[in-house]
C-alpha cells in the first residue's frame, strides 16, 4: 500500500516538473524573435493542459487512498484504546479518569486522519526541492541558489515554530483532559450539584480550567497561524531574491525566465512552504497524542481475567501474590486483634476452634463451587503504607453462604475485590473453584432496556428470565414501567429509582449461570418487605446450590448463613457460624446492633421486618400494587416514557444565523472590520506584486524595441534629467525603481501576512471563549430531563469534540476560506485585466463552482452532522465501560462490548469514509472545472493571436494554473467552513436549553436571611408530573410538618418518596398546588434562595475531585475550625488526620478513594457544616454499617435537635425515632 502510494506520488512528481517547460516554450512563443512556429506554440499549451490533467485524476485516488489509511490508523488505536480501558486495574482508574479517556478518543486520536494526509511530504517535499534547484540552475543559475536558501534558511524556523507547537499541544491537551474530567464530574453529579446550590463554585472551576486551557490554545493557534503565513510570503521572497539577484547580476531577465521560475517557485511553494511546515506541525502534535496514548496504555492492568471457568476434571484456578501458604487454617471462629473502635468485638478476646471441622474438598461437584483464601494481604499500590487486606483467610464451601459484615471502610468490599482479582496480592492466594458472578455495591446500568441490562449479552433462557425476574421482586415493577421490561433506562439507570436499580443490578449477576456469586450489600436500597423476598427467594433459594458471599449491613439474616465473617480494618475480627458466635462468651446480638434482640435464646426479627423465614410471600406483596399503574413513580426525575431520546439534529443548510452569531461571540465589530480589512489588503499586495512583474518585462520589450539592450545604460540615461525630458520611453521607471517598489511590495506582504491571521485568531479565539462559556452556563441551568434524556457521552461530545473544532479546526479553517476566497478573486481579476475577453469563460466557470457547491454542500453537511451524532455513542460506551468495569470483568463481558464498541466505531468510520469520498469527488469535479478554464486561457491567447506581451501570458497562464488547486482548496474550505459551523451550531444547541426557573429571588421577593427560621414544611394540594402528558407521580398530596419534627417517610420502591425531595428542591415544578416553607411559597423564590436553606443526604453519596475541604466547603465559607468539628461529630477525624495531606487530600474522580460508607459520613458532615433549618436524608443509612448507621441518627438527634428533618428509609428501626410517618403508595399519602 505506501509502496503503491510511493509511486503515485512519483508520477504526479514528474508531471509537475514537466508542466513548466512547456510553460517556457509557450510564453516564449509570445516573445520577439523567439521562432517559434504556431503549430509549435499549440504543442506546448498542450503540454501544459495534459500536465494538469495527469495530476488531476491522479491526485483524487491518491488522496482517498491516504485518508483510508489514517483512518484505519485511527480506528486501530481506538480500538487499543478500548481495550485497555477495560483491562485497567482500580489503581490505574484512580490515575485516569473517564474525561482523559473520552479526550483521547475525541482529540488525540483524530490526529492520525490529518497526519497521514500529510506525512509523505516530509519525503516529498525535500525531494522536489532538491529537483527544482537543480532546474532553476539550469535558467538562471546562482541567483537560484539564493532564492531556495532564502526558503530553506525558514525550515529550521518552521522546526523550531513545530517543536513550540508540540509543547503547546501537549500544554493544550492535558488542560483539555482537565476540563473534561470535570465536565464528566459535574454531568454525572448534576442531581446533587443543583440540590447543594453548588453551580456558582463549579463555573468557577470550570472557568479556571477553560482560562487555562485557551491560553494554551491561543499560543498553539498563534504560532500555527505564523507558521502558515510563511505559504503567503515565503515563495515571494525567494522569487524577489532570486529575480532581483539575477537583475543586477545578468542585467536582463526575459519574460520566458521569470514565469518559468515563478513555475517553479509555486511548486517549492507548496511542498515547502504549505505541505513541509504543516507535516511537521501535524507530526509534531501526532507525536503528543501518540505519547499520552502511549501513557494511557501503560498503566497497570488487572493481572488476571476476572471471570474465570475450569472445565471439568480441571483444577480450579488459583491467584497468587508474592508466597502463600497452600493450605487452608482450621475451622472454627478465628479472632484478631481488634481496634477499640469495633462496635462488634470490642469485648472479644479470643475464641476456641469451634465444630467446624476443616475436611478436604471432596470430588469435582464440591471443588468447582469453593473458594479458598490463604494468608492473604493486599494493598491498592505498592508504596501505600498500610495494607488493605492483612493476612485474610476464608474458606467457602461449596453451597455454602458466608455473611461478611464489619464497619464502615473495614475492608468488605476489597475482600470481594480481591477475589475479582481487581485488589492486586501482596502475599497468600486465592483459589477459586469455578466461574464467578458479582452484583456491585453500587448498581451500575447502561443505557439500554431493562432487558438487556439483565441479560447483558447472554441469549434468553426465558425460563430462567422468569425465575430470576421473579425472584429479584421486579414482576410489580415491570407492570408498573411503561413498556415493562423493554423499557429504556437513561444512563446510569437514571429513569429508575434507587430500589429498582438495585435489584436489576442484582438481576443481572444472578441471571449468569455461575458457581460462585458474590453480592455487594445488595439489600441496602430497598424496603424491609422487598429486601426479606430478595433474601430468601433469590440468595437462599434461587441460589441455595450455589456458593454465595454476602456482604451486609443488614445483621437480622446472619442466623441463616453458614459462616459468617466479621472484618475490621481490613483483618478479620471473628469467623464462625451464628451459633459459634454466640456461645464466645459475650452476647453478640446486643453487640451487632439494635435489629437483633435475644428472647429466650431464640433470635427475634423486629415486627416491621418479619421474619426472613416467615416473609410475606411473593403474592402476598401484589397487596401493594397501585390501582393505576400509570401512575407509578419511575424515577426522581423522568418522564411517564424513559424511551431513549435520540441526539438533536439539525438538517438543511447552517442557518446564516449561525454565522452571525459565532461573529457576535467575538465581541467587537471593529476587530471584525480589523481582520477583514487587514486580509484585504494583504491580497492586494500579493496581486499588485504579480502584476508589477509583467510590467516589468514589458517595459523591458519596450526598451528593447528602442535599441536599449543595456538596463544599466537606462538607468544612467533616466538619471539625467534633460536626457530623460526629452526621450519618448523616458517616463519609464528606473530598473532601482522597479527594485524599491518591488521591495516595498514584498515587505509589505510579510507584515501583512502575519497580521491578517494574528487578526483572525484573536477574533475566533473571543468567539471560542464565549460560545463555551454560554454552553456551560445553559447546561448548568437545564432541566433535569434534559440530563435524564441525554447520556453523558452525548453531553462531552458537545464540550470535547465540538469545542475541539470551534477552538483549534474552525480559525484556521476560516482564515483559509477568507484568504483563498480573496485570492481567488485577485487572479481572475489580473487575468481578466490581461485578457478582458477571459471573463466569459470565468463566468461559466463560477456558475459551474456554484452549482457543485450547492450540490456538494446539501451532501456535505447531513454527513457532517451524521457524523457527529454517530461519534457519541463511541464516547457513551467508553464512559459507560469504565463506570462498571468491575461487572464487566466478573461476568465476562469484555467480548461483547468489544464487539459493541467496534460495532459503534464502524458506525462512525463508515460515516466518515463517505464524508471523505464526498470531499474528494467534489474536489476532483472542481479540478476538472479548473483544467477547462486552464484550458480556455491558454489556447485563447493562442486563437486570438499574436498581440499580447509575454510577461503577460506568463502572467495568465500562471495565475490559471494557480487557480487548480486555488479553487479546488479554497471552495472545498468554502464547504469545510460550513461543515465546521455544524460544530458551531450544536454548541449553539445546547447554549438554549429548556432552562430552570431564576436562581436569585427577585427584590421584592427574596426571603430573609434567616429564612427559614421555623422550619414549617406545608405540602398543599400538590400534584406533580414530569412531563405535560405523563400521569402525576405525585397525586393530591397534603400534609404538615411542625417546626423542628422529625418526620419518617416510607413506602414501597416506586411509591413517591423521592419524588417529595424533587417537588421540595423544585427540580421539577409542580403541576398543580403549593408547598409553603415558614409561610413562603418556594415557588415565589429563587433556586439558590430555595436551595441552600435545604441540607440533604443523598442516597448516593457523591464526591468530586479535588480536595477533602472544597467537597465540604466549596465557597470556602467556613474555617477548619469548622470542617473538623463537623467531620469530628460524624467521627472522620481521625481517619482525615491520619491522611498525609489532612483536608487538602486529594479526592480522586467520583471519590473512589473512600468507601461508599465514608462517601455517606462526609456528605453528613456537610449538612453539619451548613446549619440549616430544614434536613433530608434520602435512604442516607442505606449503604453503612448498624454502628455508623446509630452514629448518624446520634448525630442528627444531637446536632439538628432544633430542625425540622426528613426521613426517607428503609430501615424501619431508621425512622423510629421520628415524631410522625408519612407511608407512601401509588405517588399518594
Amino acid at each position: 500500500s505506501v509502496l503503491g502510494l510511493s509511486n503515485c506520488f512519483a508520477f504526479v512528481l514528474v508531471h509537475r516538473m514537466i508542466q513548466p517547460v512547456f510553460l517556457g516554450g509557450l510564453i516564449r512563443y509570445f516573445s520577439q524573435g523567439s521562432g517559434i512556429s504556431h503549430d509549435m506554440a499549440y504543442l506546448y499549451a498542450g503540454g501544459v493542459i495534459v500536465c494538469s490533467l495527469f495530476n488531476i485524476f491522479w491526485k483524487a485516488p491518491i488522496w482517498l487512498a491516504v485518508l483510508h489509511t489514517g483512518m484505519k490508523m485511527r480506528v486501530g488505536v481506538c480500538s487499543l484504546i478500548y481495550r485497555k480501558a477495560l483491562r485497567l486495574s482500580k489503581t490505574a482508574l484512580g490515575e485516569t479518569t473517564v474525561g482523559q479517556a473520552v479526550n483521547l478518543l475525541s482529540n488525540d486520536v483524530a490526529r492520525f486522519d490529518k497526519t497521514f494526509l500529510v506525512l509523505a511530504f516530509l519525503v516529498i517535499a525535500p525531494v522536489e526541492t532538491m529537483i527544482i534547484v537543480y532546474l532553476l540552475w539550469s535558467r538562471i543559475g546562482i541567483s537560484a541558489v539564493l532564492g531556495v536558501v532564502s526558503i530553506l534558511l525558514v525550515i529550521p524556523v518552521q522546526a523550531g515554530f513545530g517543536k513550540m507547537i508540540s509543547t503547546l499541544r501537549r500544554r493544550t491537551a492535558g488542560r483539555t483532559d482537565e476540563r473534561i474530567r470535570f465536565m464528566n464530574e459535574i454531568i454525572v453529579g448534576i442531581q446533587v450539584i443543583k440540590m447543594y446550590a453548588w453551580e456558582k463554585p463549579f463555573a468557577h472551576l470550570i472557568s479556571l480550567a477553560r482560562k487555562h486551557e485557551i491560553k494554551a490554545v491561543r499560543a498553539a493557534c498563534f504560532v500555527r497561524g505564523f507558521l502558515s503565513s510563511f505559504g503567503r510570503f515565503g515563495t515571494k521572497i525567494a522569487i524577489f531574491f532570486s529575480i532581483v539577484s539575477y537583475v543586477l547580476l545578468e542585467d536582463d531577465i526575459t519574460a520566458e525566465k521569470m514565469f518559468v521560475v515563478t513555475a517553479y517557485f509555486n511548486i517549492v511553494k507548496i511542498a515547502m512552504t504549505e505541505f513541509f511546515p504543516l507535516a511537521i506541525t501535524e507530526l509534531a502534535e501526532s507525536l503528543v497524542s501518540v505519547k499520552r496514548v502511549q501513557t494511557f496504555l501503560l498503566h497497570d492492568e488487572v493481572a488476571t481475567a476476572a471471570s474465570l471457568e475450569r472445565k471439568m476434571g480441571k483444577s480450579a484456578v488459583t491467584s497468587r501474590g508474592g508466597v502463600g501458604n497452600s493450605e487452608s487454617r482450621d475451622g472454627g471462629v478465628m479472632n484478631d486483634s481488634l481496634g477499640s473502635t469495633s462496635p462488634v468485638h470490642k469485648h472479644i478476646t479470643h475464641y476456641a476452634v469451634g465444630d467446624i471441622s476443616n475436611e478436604s474438598l471432596k470430588g469435582d461437584t464440591v471443588e468447582r463451587k469453593s473458594v479458598k483464601i490463604i494468608n492473604v494481604t493486599a494493598k491498592w499500590t505498592g508504596d501505600s503504607p498500610e495494607n488493605t487486606l492483612t493476612d485474610v483467610s476464608l474458606e467457602v464451601r461449596p453451597g455454602g453462604l458466608v455473611a461478611v459484615i464489619g464497619p464502615v471502610g473495614s475492608g468488605k468490599t476489597s475482600l470481594l475485590y480481591a477475589i475479582l482479582k481487581e485488589l492486586p496480592l501482596s502475599s497468600g492466594s486465592i483459589v477459586v473453584g469455578g466461574s464467578l458472578s458479582y452484583a456491585s455495591q453500587e448498581p451500575w446500568l447502561f443505557t439500554a432496556s431493562v432487558r438487556q441490562n439483565i441479560l447483558f449479552g447472554q441469549p434468553l433462557d426465558r425460563n430462567r428470565y422468569r425465575q430470576v425476574v421473579r425472584a429479584c421482586a421486579l414482576e410489580l415493577d415491570f407492570q408498573q414501567l411503561p413498556h415493562g421490561d423493554r423499557t429504556i433506562v437513561g444512563e446510569r439507570g437514571a429513569t429508575l429509582s434507587g430500589g429498582q436499580r438495585a435489584r436489576i443490578n442484582l438481576a443481572r449477576a444472578i441471571y449468569k449461570e455461575a458457581d460462585v456469586y458474590l453480592l455487594d450489600d445488595p439489600l441496602s436500597a430497598v424496603d424491609a418487605h422487598v429486601g426479606h423476598h430478595l433474601f430468601d427467594r433469590c440468595i437462599c433459594q434461587f441460589l441455595e446450590d450455589k456458593s454465595r458471599i454476602l456482604i451486609t449491613h443488614q445483621l437480622h439474616y446472619l442466623s441463616l448463613a453458614d459462616n459468617i465473617v466479621i472484618l475490621n480494618h481490613g483483618t478479620v475480627g471473628a469467623t464462625g457460624t451464628f451459633s459459634e458466635l454466640q456461645r464466645s462468651g459475650l452476647n453478640f446480638a446486643r453487640q451487632l446492633g439494635l435489629e437483633l434482640m435475644e428472647d429466650n435464646g431464640n433470635t427475634v426479627y423486629e415486627q416491621s421486618g418479619g421474619s426472613p423465614g416467615h416473609y410475606e410471600s411473593h403474592d402476598s406483596l401484589h397487596k401493594f400494587k397501585r390501582q393505576n399503574s400509570d401512575s407509578s413513580e419511575l424515577s426522581s426525575l423522568t418522564g411517564c416514557k424513559p424511551e431513549l431520546v435520540a441526539e438533536m439534529r439539525t438538517r438543511g443548510k447552517v442557518d446564516f444565523r449561525v454565522y452571525g452569531s459565532y461573529f457576535t461571540a467575538t465581541g467587537n465589530c471593529g476587530i471584525i472590520l480589523l481582520a477583514f480589512g487587514v486580509c484585504l489588503l494583504e491580497q492586494l499586495v500579493i496581486s499588485g506584486g504579480d502584476y508589477w512583474m509583467s510590467k516589468v518585462e514589458e517595459r523591458r520589450l519596450i526598451l528593447s524595441e528602442a535599441g536599449i539592450d543595456s538596463l544599466h545604460n537606462v538607468t544612467v540615461v533616466v538619471m539625467n534629467d534633460t536626457i530623460t525630458g526629452s526621450t519618448e520611453w523616458g517616463w519609464l521607471p528606473s530598473t532601482e525603481t522597479c527594485i524599491y517598489v518591488y521591495s516595498g511590495l514584498v515587505a509589505s506582504l510579510v507584515v501583512l501576512s502575519v497580521c491578517s491571521v494574528m487578526c483572525f485568531f484573536t477574533m475566533c479565539m473571543r468567539a471560542s471563549i464565549s460560545l463555551h462559556n454560554s454552553m456551560f452556563a445553559s447546561l448548568t441551568r437545564a432541566t433535569m430531563w434534559f440530563f435524564n434524556n441525554n447520556s453523558s457521552g452525548q453531553i462531552l461530545n458537545r464540550f470535547s469534540k465540538d469545542m475541539g473544532s470551534v477552538d483549534e479546526i474552525l480559525p484556521q479553517t476560516l482564515v483559509d476560506c477568507v484568504q483563498m476566497g480573496l485570492s481567488l478573486l485577485g487572479a481572475v481579476i489580473v487575468v481578466a485585466l490581461v485578457n478582458i475577453w477571459m471573463l466569459i469563460p470565468t463566468v461559466f466557470m463560477f456558475s459551474l463552482f456554484f452549482l457543485l457547491r450547492l450540490y456538494f454542500l446539501a451532501t456535505s453537511r447531513s454527513i457532517k452532522r451524521l457524523e457527529g451524532i454517530t461519534k457519541s455513542p463511541v464516547f457513551s460506551h467508553l464512559s459507560a465501560s469504565l463506570q462498571g468495569l468491575s461487572t464487566i470483568r466478573a461476568l465476562g463481558a469484555q467480548t461483547m462490548l468489544e464487539k459493541e464498541f467496534d460495532s459503534h466505531q464502524d458506525l462512525h468510520s463508515s460515516v466518515w469514509y463517505i464524508f471523505a469520498a464526498v470531499t474528494r469527488a467534489f474536489a476532483l469535479y472542481l479540478d476538472s472545472v479548473c483544467l477547462i478554464y486552464m484550458t480556455c486561457v491558454t489556447l485563447g491567447f493562442l486563437v486570438m493571436g499574436e498581440r499580447y506581451y509575454g510577461g503577460d501570458v506568463g502572467l495568465a497562464i500562471t495565475q490559471a494554473i494557480g487557480l487548480t488547486g486555488l479553487i479546488q482548496k479554497g471552495i472545498r474550505q468554502s464547504a469545510e467552513l460550513e461543515n465546521q459551523m455544524t460544530a458551531v451550531e450544536r454548541v449553539l444547541e445546547y447554549s438554549n436549553l429548556e432552562k430552570e426557573p431564576p436562581l436569585e429571588s427577585d427584590a421584592d421577593k427574596k426571603p430573609k436571611d434567616d429564612w427559614p427560621s421555623q422550619g414549617e414544611v406545608v405540602f398543599d394540594r400538590v400534584f406533580l408530573g414530569y412531563s405535560k402528558e405523563g400521569p402525576f407521580v405525585l397525586n393530591n398530596i397534603n400534609f404538615f410538618i411542625r417546626p423542628a419534627e422529625k418526620v419518617g417517610i416510607v413506602g414501597r420502591t416506586g411509591a413517591g418518596k423521592s419524588s417529595l425531595i424533587t417537588a421540595l428542591f423544585r427540580l421539577v415544578d409542580l403541576t398543580r398546588g403549593s408547598i409553603q416553607i415558614d409561610g413562603v411559597d418556594i415557588a415565589s423564590i429563587g433556586l439558590h434562595d430555595l436551595r441552600s436553606k435545604i441540607s440533604i443526604i443523598p442516597q448516593e453519596p457523591t464526591l468530586f475531585s479535588g480536595t477533602l475541604r472544597s467537597n465540604l466547603d466549596p465557597f470556602e465559607q467556613y474555617t477548619d475550625v469548622a470542617l473538623w468539628a463537623a467531620l469530628a461529630h460524624v467521627e472522620l477525624k481521625q481517619v482525615v488526620e491520619e491522611l498525609p495531606a489532612g483536608l487538602s487530600h486529594r479526592v480522586s474522580e467520583g471519590g473512589t478513594n473512600f468507601s461508599v460508607g465514608q462517601r455517606q459520613l462526609l456528605c453528613l458532615a456537610r449538612a453539619i457544616i451548613r446549619n440549616n433549618k430544614i434536613l433530608v436524608l434520602d435512604e442516607a443509612t442505606a449503604n453503612v454499617d448498624p454502628q455508623t448507621d446509630e452514629l448518624i441518627q446520634a448525630t442528627i438527634r444531637h446536632k439538628f435537635a432544633d430542625c425540622t428533618v426528613l426521613t426517607i428509609a428503609h430501615r424501619l428501626h431508621t425512622v423510629m425515632d421520628a415524631d410522625r410517618m408519612i407511608v407512601m403508595d401509588a405517588g399518594s399519602v
